[in-house]
């Protein structure tokens, strides 16, 4: 939008014109006369001027350039972007074809970062991101990003290429017990898991033993779903903490495939993590509760019989 002008210039070189005067003309065709040609211009009187300008009743401010705001919003959208990295989700690459057909190389994929921040913890079935706890990508390259994917991941509009992370199913959690044995399924709480719905086809749940093993409180038993092609925590038995992750290595649950649009699909916990009695602890609770409910009403009844009782032998 250009300035706005404002008054009209005056003066003898054009002819008077009146009402009904030419087409087209933006005079009102008045008399002018002289004591009016005579007045002296608005602003030039005693306290008129610039500022006379300023005061009410003058015309609207003049607006900003975009240009001049331009810096302003790019920063705002750069902080936004770094705090929703931080505290809420943040994109992340897969590297390789360990949870394939899951997740295939080359995906984009979001991570719910704002849950753990309430002290939620991983739980069965969910696929999440953590660091590396040790060990675990040792001797493997990282490739060197430049300034500018540097800048986009450092914001969260690019996976960061330098940090070692990794993606894996959790299996287990603190204080459960795994196992399985060469060519046979996952045992988790002496319950055996039917993984077809997610393991990559063809892949066998276990091409070797391991366990049983009893996962402490605050880590999680992670796997790929490409099970002969994923180096997770069957391999790292000998590292500190016997093959499990540390909950505080953990950055987030992945949620959603992001990109490519083909590949758009959220990523839910599988349905045979659901099924009765996997979680000991959890079904013992309501059980010994229910004992104690039935329990109560009868010691009370008891009570009350024999308090009778000793009234009546008064």
């Amino acid at each position: 939008m250009g300035d706005l002008a404002v008054g009209a210039r005056s003066g003898h070189d054009e002819p008077d014109k009146r009402a009904g005067g030419a087409f087209g003309d933006d005079t009102t065709g008045d008399d002018v006369t002289d004591d009016e040609q005579a007045r002296p211009p608005s602003g030039s009187e005693p306290g008129g001027g610039d500022d006379a300008a300023d005061g009410p009743g003058s015309g609207p401010k003049k607006q900003r350039s975009f240009w001049k705001e331009l810096p302003l919003l790019v920063g705002i959208a750069l902080v936004l972007a770094l705090l929703i990295k931080t505290f809420l989700v943040q994109a992340f690459s897969i590297p390789s074809e360990s949870m394939m057909n899951t997740l295939q190389k080359g995906d984009r994929v979001l991570v719910d970062k704002l849950t753990p921040w309430f002290g939620s913890e991983p739980e069965r079935g969910e696929v999440v991101v953590f660091h590396d706890p040790g060990g675990w990508l040792e001797g493997q390259r990282t490739p060197t990003p430049n300034v500018v994917q540097k800048f986009l991941s450092f914001i969260g509009l690019m996976p960061s290429a330098e940090e070692k992370d990794l993606i894996k199913r959790v299996i287990a959690v603190g204080g459960d017990t795994v196992s399985c044995k060469e060519g046979g399924k996952v045992v988790l709480n002496g319950k055996p898991l039917d993984e077809s719905a997610y393991l990559y086809p063809g892949s066998v749940p276990c091409q070797d033993s391991f366990g049983p093993i009893k996962v402490p409180e605050g880590r999680i038993w992670v796997m790929g779903d490409n099970r002969q092609n994923s180096l997770d925590s069957r391999f790292h038995q000998q590292l500190p903490g016997g093959g499990t992750v540390s909950n505080d290595e953990v950055v987030g649950r992945a949620v959603v495939i992001a990109w490519p649009v083909t590949r758009w699909a959220t990523l839910p916990i599988p349905e045979v993590f659901d099924q009765p009695g996997l979680d000991q602890a959890m079904t013992a609770a309501p059980v010994g509760a229910a004992g104690l409910a039935g329990a109560l009403p009868l010691v009370l009844w008891r009570r009350k019989k024999l308090a009778v009782r000793h009234t009546a032998a008064r």
